[in-house]
């Protein structure tokens, strides 16, 4: 979020055979073991190891994970340690797709074709080849520039039938920008996102993208065949009580301009057409929100998974727009959801502007009683 607030195989599915070379693409023609890299499921692979699936889980939007591996890396590997998330989605990426200039990029694929590329190509391979993140492999869904993108690492002992690139499911193209990855296991579909900003002006189209996201996405929970684990920074606080200051948010302007719809008035993020459709997507795809499911009241301290720069008109100002979004079917098994930042100097951001938001379940055949920090 602002401060503002390829050639790929045709379904992303891993080979039956790990290949012997070393690649960082997460896609083509199947996830390939090595630093940073994919992993695919075995012809050999016993049945109970294709049917241990992943229960913790952590999203966090890194507002540039090349920045942050460059000056805040050994903090997030001690909070990765301390947390052993079996998955971490990762939004903002903001490293570009394989490709040199003019000629088509590969979304799954780090840039390396100039001597910059390759040194910052480097960095992250070494970044993800050390503790603890050598145990991951990485799937990446990458942009042309230094902007957006996503990207899914799973623990190697977890192997996702099919990953996707696409709110299709069957196309062989990424989602503009790297928005989207889609890993399928034996129980459950895992969406990692991330959401366009809504914008503040109509005239510049943000509206209609977002728009025209947010109609995709109701498609899309309304016709998942599995259970669904939805996270990412969503790019909406969808109640009052997910952000700090509701009436600052609600009345804030961009130099003045006020938008024609009193609908689209406000913060990008806490507008009330967004926050309507965010609401309609959960009722239609029978969703439920993990974090408010767990935590009833406002927590001013670690509530929030966005926070404005220390220093400005935005200090002290929070949104919570950093979600996991869990089907019906699976919120008796929602062990804990949390937010690990806290107070408004920006504690457990490791540089970004956004922290991290973890969610554990339980095992399927169990349910015990949810922990709550309220």
């Amino acid at each position: 979020m602002k401060r503002f607030f390829q050639p790929v195989p045709k379904d992303g599915s891993p080979a039956k055979k790990r290949p012997a070379s070393s690649s960082d693409s997460g896609d083509a023609p199947a996830p390939v073991p090595g630093p940073a890299a994919g992993a695919a499921v075995g012809e050999g692979d016993s049945p109970s190891r294709r049917e241990e699936q992943p229960r913790r889980f952590v999203t966090w939007n890194a507002n540039s994970l090349l920045l942050r591996m460059k000056s805040d890396w050994p903090a997030f590997c001690q909070f990765v340690s301390r947390v052993d998330p079996d998955v971490i989605c990762i939004q903002e990426v903001r490293m570009p797709a394989a490709g040199s200039k003019g000629a088509p990029k590969n979304p799954s694929q780090l840039k390396d074709d100039t001597s910059s590329s390759r040194d910052e190509k480097q960095v992250v391979l070494r970044a993800l080849s050390t503790p603890p993140f050598k145990d991951y492999r990485v799937w990446w869904s990458l942009s042309d520039s230094k902007y957006a993108g996503t990207a899914m690492i799973i623990k190697k002992k977890f192997e996702p039938k099919k990953v996707s690139f696409n709110l299709d499911r069957t196309s062989s193209k990424h989602e503009t920008d790297g928005r989207v990855i889609i890993a399928e296991f034996d129980s459950f579909l895992l969406l990692n996102t991330y959401a366009p900003n809504n914008g503040w002006k109509e005239e510049e189209n943000s509206f209609q993208r977002r728009r025209k996201w947010d109609k995709r996405m109701l498609e899309f929970v309304q016709q998942v065949d599995k259970p669904l684990i939805w996270c990412g920074d969503l790019n909406v606080s969808h109640e009052e009580i997910d952000v700090s200051h509701p009436d600052f948010f609600s009345s804030a302007k961009l130099n003045g301009y006020i938008p024609p719809s009193k609908e689209d008035c406000g913060q990008p993020g806490f507008t009330p057409s967004e926050r309507r459709r965010f609401g309609n997507i959960l009722s239609q795809g029978k969703l439920v929100d993990a974090y408010r499911y767990l935590h009833k009241e406002k927590d001013m301290d670690c509530g929030f998974s966005w926070s404005g720069h220390p220093i400005g008109k935005y200090r002290g100002k929070r949104m919570r727009i950093d979600y996991f979004i869990v089907s019906e079917k699976l919120k008796d098994r929602i062990v804990s959801c949390e937010i690990h930042g806290r107070g408004i100097e920006l504690e457990g951001f490791y540089g970004s502007d956004h922290c991290p938001v973890s969610l554990e379940l339980s095992e399927e055949a169990e349910a015990p009683e949810p922990k709550s920090s309220n």
